[in-house]
């Protein structure tokens, strides 16, 4: 077992997965450069089983967490400390999609993606099969409405519906808060399938690395320069954008309203952030995003509420900085001058419209929502998500990381503001292991006493 406490150490499994981003690129582009097919499948099964294995997951792993969260509340103070806890979160995770909105606006104005037309790149036809649907089904508020409610209990976990999943999550969690020790039954089942949904997921964390080299191998094997060259632009302002985010707005709110070292965040979220950005999942990161916060002395109790619900809703890459700069991208494809109440539309869907990013497919809801919603043509909104198409395992990578470092930063800083900050675990080591040896998530302790 000592490899295992020794591969689960932050510093050892953040050196794997970079080594792996760097193993999957160079055997992508062995594959493509010698036109090796059999390479290109093996490196897209390994990742299809590793997406596969972490999907399996969500779910339940949504459902559970939430539940779980809003009861683990109770021992944080009464109902009106629950609801305080819960608003001041939800203003939070307000306040910095309006801060990344903003940011997306002016870095889209800045880079100006789509001006002056692609240059002949065009959209696959797959692809744009693929975008007339999407828009067709997510490009509406009614859609996003009708989408919140389940038509039964049963249907919404077959389909995979996460955000049904997550409104069912949060109706049935607040009726069990509220039933007290009558529930205490459901809760305790509840919590026992939790733990056992993090035990198989701690498992899935340990083969992230294979998992990652098929990912990005297959990804450099079939786009190969398709990921880079056309709509550079984008990709590249998508980049700044969330860059600013991650590093920018995020240390200053860590270090002037949490009074937490910017440096010491990124020290204990770093693998977080890094398999997020590598798994593209903010929900599959769920069980790092929640230790992290662990780590970073936010009260467990607290944490367990937050970070799943940050999961599914939080998503400042995804929902306030991508849709800002796509319908830019838009606009100038349909060769449209946004005036500013249309601007002003983008960041009003960012702040109200967070819920409607949870699941997998928040980026392509943020983006429909958004384009619709400030009146872009659906024609050429489905061209422009059809090119999006090609290069978004890229922009998804950074566009996860950043949701996922906002979903750890926003309970640190309420957790301060409520006196549920620990520093002595907060300036505890910060290399100790993600998992026990039993798969059980690490609980970090405060140093003894000199």
């Amino acid at each position: 077992m000592s490899f295992v406490r020794t591969y689960t150490k932050p510093r050892v499994f953040a050196a794997a997965v970079l080594g792996s981003l760097v193993v999957g690129a160079l055997l992508g582009v062995v594959a493509r450069q010698t036109g090796a097919g059999w390479l290109t499948d093996l490196l897209d099964q390994i990742g299809t089983i590793f997406t596969t294995l972490l999907q399996i997951a969500v779910i339940p792993l949504v459902f559970t967490a939430i539940v779980v969260g809003i009861n683990s509340l109770r021992g944080l103070g009464g109902g009106r400390t629950a609801a305080r806890l819960g608003g001041k979160t939800v203003l939070w995770f307000a306040i910095t999609s309006f801060i990344a909105s903003l940011i997306g606006i002016a870095i889209g104005r800045i880079f100006d993606p789509g001006a002056g037309g692609l240059g002949g790149v065009t959209a696959t036809a797959k692809n744009a099969d693929r975008a007339a649907a999407s828009v067709d089904h997510w490009g509406s508020w009614s859609a996003f409405v009708k989408g919140l409610l389940p038509e039964n209990f049963v249907k919404a976990f077959s389909d995979g519906e996460t955000l049904q999943v997550l409104f069912l999550a949060l109706i049935i969690g607040a009726a069990a808060y509220s039933l007290g020790d009558r529930a205490k039954p459901f809760v305790d089942f509840t919590t026992s399938v939790f733990e056992i949904i993090q035990r198989y997921l701690g498992w899935i964390v340990r083969l992230a690395p294979i998992g990652i080299v098929g990912l990005i191998g297959a990804a450099v094997s079939n786009y190969g320069d398709a990921l880079f060259r056309p709509l550079f632009s984008t990709t590249l302002a998508v980049y700044v954008g969330c860059l600013l985010v991650l590093f920018v707005v995020y240390p200053i709110l860590l270090q002037f309203v949490a009074k937490v070292s910017p440096l010491k965040f990124f020290a204990k979220a770093g693998t977080a952030i890094q398999f997020a950005f590598a798994s593209q999942s903010s929900a599959a990161t769920l069980p790092l995003t929640r230790q992290s916060a662990v780590n970073l002395g936010v009260q467990p109790a607290y944490a367990a509420f937050a970070t799943p619900l940050g999961s599914a809703t939080k998503m400042d890459g995804c929902a306030a900085v991508f849709p800002a700069i796509a319908a830019i991208f838009v606009a100038n494809l349909a060769g449209v001058s946004l005036n500013f109440w249309q601007y002003a539309g983008i960041v009003v869907v960012a702040v109200v419209g967070a819920l409607a990013t949870a699941g997998t497919t928040g980026w392509l809801t943020a983006f429909t929502l958004t384009t619709s919603f400030i009146g872009l043509d659906a024609k050429q909104v489905a061209l422009g998500l059809a090119l999006i198409y090609s290069v978004n395992p890229i922009m998804d990578m950074m566009r996860t990381a950043t949701n996922v470092a906002g979903q750890i930063v926003v309970p640190t800083i309420v957790a301060r503001s409520e006196g549920l900050l620990d520093d002595d675990v907060l300036n505890a080591p910060t290399d100790r292991p993600l998992h026990t040896d039993d798969g059980s998530a690490a609980r970090p302790t405060a140093p003894a006493p000199a």
